[in-house]
């Protein structure tokens, strides 16, 4: 199945803010907080250097549901949409922003929006519209506002009857200066090579007279990083 990851942003870098949400329902974010590296950058060093912001919306969904986060906060939960008549994302947003703007202290630069996965809004019950909306207010935010970048993970399969997903998916197609489209091979389970990804670098969001620059390699999943290589050219060939 596809997985586009929309990137529109720059690397993580050191002296940039990151603020992830929201956390995936799923035990693979568990990932991030053990001792781990992104780009020989320590994940659980920027957080406590408060250069990581996470938003852990597992917890936060189960505090909301049992009323424990406002208890303990006394702010509302980012994720209070769930518990509303209406899918407004308002309190998400403002976490967000809240998270990024610098403090007058800080000294961070060019901060990282990072969302994975925003289908798991869809199934938490936010609309369409909503979820369009709230990663077009964090686009002014982020992107304009704090000079800074977005990058967000979305499923979408060709054959998929979500209709809803499907609008997602091809919006942020339209506005993403790069995407990352990740996919299996369409032969099948190989030992060798896991899938490809095919990197799209949308040149005509500022050029309209020229066509997107799309390069594809494949890849290989290991222990503790990812081989990408030409196709045809894997270890197994070679």
């Amino acid at each position: 199945m596809p997985s586009p990851c929309i990137k529109a942003a720059k690397h993580f870098r050191v002296n940039s803010r990151c603020c992830e949400t929201p956390e995936q329902m799923a035990a693979s974010w568990c990932t991030i907080s053990s001792p781990s590296t992104s780009e020989g950058v320590s994940l659980t060093a920027a957080k406590e250097r408060g250069q990581l912001v996470f938003l852990e919306g597992l917890k936060s969904c189960l505090d909301l549901l049992f009323g424990e986060e406002e208890k303990q906060s006394g702010q509302p939960s980012p994720l209070q949409f769930i518990s509303e008549s209406a899918s407004d994302l308002k309190a998400l947003f403002d976490f967000v922003r809240t998270s990024l703007t610098p403090a007058g202290s800080d000294s961070w630069k060019g901060p990282v929006l990072l969302v994975d996965d925003l289908s798991v809004l869809l199934s938490l019950g936010a609309t369409p519209v909503a979820v369009l909306d709230f990663i077009h207010y964090c686009r002014v935010a982020v992107c304009y506002q704090l000079k800074g970048n977005i990058v967000v993970l979305v499923h979408s399969n060709e054959d998929s009857e979500d209709e809803e997903n499907e609008l997602i998916v091809n919006s942020l197609c339209h506005h993403s200066d790069l995407i990352l489209w990740v996919e299996g091979l369409a032969t099948g389970f190989c030992k060798d090579v896991h899938g490809q990804i095919k990197i799209i670098r949308r040149v005509s969001l500022e050029l309209t007279a020229e066509q997107d620059l799309v390069q594809i390699y494949q890849y290989k999943i290991q222990d503790k990083n990812v081989t990408f290589f030409a196709r045809g050219l894997s270890a197994a060939v070679l």
